[in-house]
């Protein structure tokens, strides 16, 4: 049985979560599992105006993290024998034309080449735009409950050229998980959202995890999460804390809470999802960035080992999600801010993740860039 702690237990964790809405946060709620229990804490506020703390288990759009629900999905399919993991995409989705070199695990990589829909920065400094959502602030927020078909994003992506050939470098593009929800509809006849539920909401028992689809809400209690643009020369600030998340699909539209999350990453790493062999090729760290299908493997630092983690954020929503590689301990954390085209809130989130990683699980450096950057 935990125990469970409060932040006069652990001030500097509390201190951590203050110091991030000092730079910027509107609200931070974390859960931290270790040695010594379990420690949760909150900082900042529930609504802009208003005093109220973030609720301590309230629900957050999780945005990538999404991917690794995704990962540990289509490699259960793989240990059920329904999908082949180094098999072509096109032999289940010969409807799209993709390329026959592109395998089910280049997609959990990120290694298949597929462009971004969601746009595409280059080494060089340029940017390809994707689908409108992504580029405009005032666009976005007026058409932020449009319903974007996961085929549609797939075609826009396609019709852009590939941003290198199958299998020979790494590319974060949340294409390759939009294909990857299309692959699990195929195979099983069944939706998305049916098979999480089977075959990994369901056994975990995380009752409080949500695949929306094209739903707008969120449930209660949740922190608000806001956008920001300029319209004629004023700068204005809405509340985008409801919108339809089709627009980003399995790239990053779940919805959780901490201790789900933490139920979620600490089961999976403990074994309880995929067999061995699976679960040891998923913390593979075959990329340039230490990627393996669905999560990043990362150095905590001196003393700190291995971590295993994604982050995602979307329009005013972030998680964290951290683990041991045995699922020992873990960090969540349900962060909201206000979100705009500038990803203003990009440094002061990878350098949050950094000092949190640094706190909990010993000291020294991590992170990559794209673990950190909102889904959009």
């Amino acid at each position: 049985m935990s125990i469970t702690l409060t932040d006069q237990d652990r001030p500097e964790l509390q201190k951590a979560i203050e110091e991030m809405v000092e730079s910027g946060f509107t609200g931070v709620t974390m859960r931290v599992h270790d040695e010594r229990g379990e420690w949760v804490g909150s900082a900042g506020v529930r609504k802009l105006g208003e005093t109220a703390k973030p609720p301590t288990n309230g629900y957050v759009r999780i945005g990538s993290n999404t991917k690794t629900f995704t990962a540990a999905l289509v490699l259960r399919l793989v240990a059920e024998g329904l999908i082949g993991l180094d098999a072509p995409v096109a032999d289940y989705l010969p409807e799209f034309g993709l390329d026959g070199r592109i395998t089910v695990r280049m997609l959990l990589q990120h290694t298949s080449g597929v462009f971004n829909f969601t746009g595409e920065y280059y080494e060089d400094g340029t940017f390809a735009p994707g689908i409108p959502a992504t580029t405009a602030g005032r666009e976005w927020v007026d058409n932020r409950f449009k319903t974007y078909l996961p085929e549609e994003l797939v075609r826009l992506a396609l019709s852009k050229p590939a941003r290198f050939e199958p299998g020979t470098d790494w590319s974060y593009s949340n294409t390759n998980y939009v294909l990857a929800r299309l692959l699990v509809e195929k195979v099983t006849g069944q939706s998305f959202a049916e098979e999480m539920q089977r075959l990994v909401l369901g056994p975990l028992g995380l009752s409080d995890t949500v695949v929306p689809e094209t739903s707008a809400e969120i449930p209660e209690p949740h922190t608000h999460a806001y956008y920001r643009y300029e319209d004629a020369g004023q700068q204005k600030t809405v509340d985008v804390t409801r919108q339809n998340p089709s627009w980003i699909s399995t790239g990053g539209d779940m919805i959780s809470t901490t201790q789900d999350l933490h139920t979620f990453i600490s089961a999976l790493m403990g074994g309880k999802l995929l067999p061995a062999p699976l679960l040891a090729e998923m913390c593979e760290p075959s990329s340039k960035v230490g990627y393996g299908l669905g999560v990043f493997v990362q150095d905590a630092g001196e003393n700190g080992g291995t971590v295993i983690t994604h982050n995602g954020g979307m329009a005013g929503h972030a998680a964290l999600m951290y683990s041991t590689p045995d699922g020992s301990k873990t960090l969540t954390a349900a962060l909201n801010y206000v979100d705009d085209t500038a990803l203003s809130m990009a440094a002061a989130f990878q350098e949050a993740t950094q000092k949190l990683v640094k706190e909990v699980f010993g000291g020294g450096r991590t992170g990559s860039a794209d673990a950190a950057e909102p889904a959009q």
